[in-house]
C-alpha cells in the first residue's frame, strides 16, 4: 500500500508569534501556499513587495497585516 499525503481541507491556521519573515526574519503577517503545496512566510513588508509576483506563480495567500492596523488603534487609544 502507498502512503500519501494529503492537505487538510480546513482553513489555514492563524500565524503566530513564532512564525518569521522567510525574506528578512520578522514576524510573519502573510502566508503565501504555493501550488507544490510549500508556505512561504512574510512580514508586510515583503508580502506586500511579492504580493503580485506570488499571485501570478498560483500562490494563495493568507493575510493577516490588518492585524498591524489593529495593534497601532489599541496603541493609540491607550
Amino acid at each position: 500500500m502507498t502512503d500519501t499525503l494529503t492537505r487538510p481541507t480546513s482553513a489555514p491556521l492563524p500565524l503566530t508569534l513564532t512564525d518569521r519573515c522567510d525574506s528578512c526574519g520578522s514576524r510573519a503577517y502573510v502566508r503565501a501556499t504555493l501550488p507544490s503545496g510549500k508556505d512561504l512566510l512574510f512580514c508586510g513588508h515583503h508580502g506586500n513587495a511579492l504580493r503580485a509576483s506570488l499571485l501570478v506563480a498560483g500562490a494563495a495567500l493568507q493575510d493577516e497585516t490588518d492585524a498591524l492596523t489593529a495593534s497601532a488603534e489599541s496603541s493609540a487609544a491607550a
